[in-house]
C-alpha cells in the first residue's frame, strides 16, 4: 500500500484518532505506535544500558509532518521538538511545494573521515609523502578492522594528508576517508584510525596523539531543491521579500545564525526522532556554513525563476545511520524509523534535508509577511492557557481570547479563566 502524506485535518483529531489516521497513511500497522505511549517507550532499565548513571527518561514530543512528496513519493514524518509551530511550519511548506511536485533530493556517497594528528615529525613535508606512498598498506590495515562493512560494499577509501600549522608546531595530518555504507561511521571510523595509529607514527617518524572522527562530513552531503508557486506563497511580492529576505542571511552572520537555527528545527527534530546524533549532525551543518565562503553565512539559497515562482535549495552535511546507536536500541527510534518507512541512510538524510528546506522556507515566509510570532504565539498559546489551569473544554476560548487580545502570558491566561468561571 502506499504512503499519502497529504492528510487534512490532523490537529483536530485527538491523539489516539491521529495516530490512528497516521498509520492508515503511512500503511503500518497501528499496533506498531504503541510504544509511543510515554509507559511502553524507553524504560528505565533500557536507559540504564544506553548511558551512564541513569536515574530516568525524559520525554519529548513527537508529531508528525504530513504533505511531504520528496523524489515522486509521499513521508510522513515523524518529528521530535518541544517547540510551538516546527512540525505544522514544515507541513504548511511542504503543502506548497507539492503543488509543483514536491522535493526533489541527491546525495553523495557515504564518506566519513577519521584524523589522525602526528607530532614531533623533524621534516614533515617529507613525511607527508612517505604517508602517502604507505597508502595501499594503510588501507588494508585499517580495513582489516571491520569485514562486515566490507561485506556490505564499504571500507577506506583514500588516504589524504595534511600538514597544519599552529602555535605547538607543524602537525602531521592524516585523514582516513571512509564509505560507512548505512552507519553513521564514528565507531567504524574511531576503531580503524586506533588501529594505524601506531603504524602511522612510526612512518612520520612522530608522536601520534588524536585519532578520532570528523564531524566536518564535507564528503557526506545531502542536496534538496524545491519550486514554490508564488500564488500559493502569496503572490509576486511575497516571492521578492523572501529573496531579499535569505539574502541578507548569505551576506550577514548575524541574520544567518538565525535564518541557518530555523533550518536546524526542522533537521534536529527529525534526526532526534529516528535516534540519531543530534550534536553531530548540528556541528557538521553550522561548519559547513562557515566554511564555504567567507565567513558564517546561510546553508540554503532562494532565488526567484523564470516563470516567477520561488526556488530553494539547501545543502547539508548528513552523518545518519540506520545501523547501530540509539536507532536500534530506542523503541520509539524504531517505531519513528518504520513510520518513515525509509530503508537506507542515504535516503533517511534525504529526507531530513527535504524538511529543513521546508522548515526554512516557512520560517523565512512568515518573517516576509505578517512576522514570526503571529503563527508562532497561536500555538504557544495552547501551552500558557494549560499552564494556567484551562480544562479542555476551556482551552479554545482562552486561546482565541489570548490571541484576540494579542497577549499571550500566563497571567492574562489566568484573567481570562477567572472571567469565563465568573471568579472575582
Amino acid at each position: 500500500m502506499a504512503v499519502n502524506s497529504r492528510l487534512s485535518g490532523v490537529k483536530d483529531l485527538s491523539v489516539s484518532e491521529r495516530r490512528a489516521r497516521i498509520a492508515r497513511g503511512a500503511a503500518v500497522e497501528p499496533e506498531s505506535l504503541e510504544v509511543l505511549d510515554p509507559e511502553r517507550g524507553l524504560t528505565l532499565e533500557q536507559a540504564d544500558h544506553m548511558v551512564e548513571n541513569a536515574i530516568g527518561v525524559l520525554g519529548v514530543p513527537l508529531g508528525v509532518a504530513t504533505n511531504f512528496t520528496v523524489n515522486g513519493r509521499d513521508y510522513l514524518i515523524p518529528m521530535a521538538t518541544e517547540e510551538p509551530s516546527v512540525i505544522a511550519a514544515a507541513s504548511n511548506a511542504a503543502r506548497i511545494a507539492r503543488v509543483t511536485g514536491g522535493f526533489t533530493t541527491s546525495t553523495t556517497e557515504p564518506l566519513m573521515r577519521a584524523q589522525l594528528q602526528v607530532l614531533d615529525v623533524g621534516d614533515p613535508h617529507t613525511a607527508r609523502l612517505r604517508l602517502l606512498e604507505a597508502r595501499e598498506e594503510l588501507i588494508a590495515l585499517a580495513d582489516a578492522q571491520d569485514p562486515q562493512l566490507l561485506r556490505f560494499g564499504g571500507g577506506v577509501r583514500d588516504v589524504d594528508v595534511h600538514l597544519v600549522d599552529a602555535p605547538g608546531g607543524t602537525y602531521v595530518v592524516l585523514h582516513l576517508i571512509v564509505d560507512v555504507r548505512d552507519a553513521m561511521g564514528a565507531n567504524a571510523v574511531n576503531t580503524m584510525a586506533e588501529a594505524i595509529a601506531g603504524r602511522v607514527g612510526e612512518i612520520a617518524r612522530g608522536r601520534t596523539l588524536l585519532r578520532i572522527l570528523s564531524n566536518k562530513a564535507d564528503l557526506r552531503l545531502c542536496r534538496a531543491r524545491a519550486v514554490f508557486n508564488a500564488e500559493a506563497l502569496g503572490g509576486p511580492e511575497v516571492v521578492d521579500d523572501i529573496v531579499h529576505a535569505a539574502a541578507l542571511a548569505e551576506a550577514d552572520p548575524y541574520r544567518a545564525a538565525t535564518h541557518n537555527k530555523g533550518i536546524m528545527n526542522g533537521v534536529i527534530a527529525v534526526v532526534l526522532a529516528t535516534g540519531n546524533d543530534t550534536r553531530a549532525v548540528e556541528a557538521g551543518a553550522h561548519s559547513h556554513a562557515t566554511g564555504r565562503y567567507r565567513g558564517y553565512t546561510s546553508l540554503s539559497h532562494f532565488e526567484k525563476d523564470s516563470d516567477g515562482n520561488l526556488v530553494g535549495a539547501l545543502e547539508l552535511p548528513m552523518a545518519v545511520g540506520l545501523v547501530g546507536g540509539a536507532t536500534k536500541v530506542h523503541p520509539v527510534a524504531q517505531a519513528a524509523v518504520a513510520l518513515l518507512g525509509v530503508t537506507t541512510a542515504r535516503e533517511l538524510g534525504e529526507v531530513i534535508t527535504a524538511v529543513g528546506l521546508a522548515q526554512n522556507l516557512a520560517a523565512v515566509r512568515a518573517l516576509a509577511t505578517e512576522g514570526i510570532q503571529r503563527g508562532h504565539m497561536s500555538l504557544h498559546a495552547r501551552n500558557v492557557a494549560v499552564t494556567a489551569g484551562a480544562t479542555p473544554e476551556e482551552l479554545p476560548l482562552v486561546v482565541a481570547r489570548l490571541i484576540t487580545d494579542r497577549a499571550v502570558r500566563a497571567d492574562h491566561a489566568e484573567k481570562v479563566l477567572a472571567e469565563l468561571r465568573g471568579e472575582g
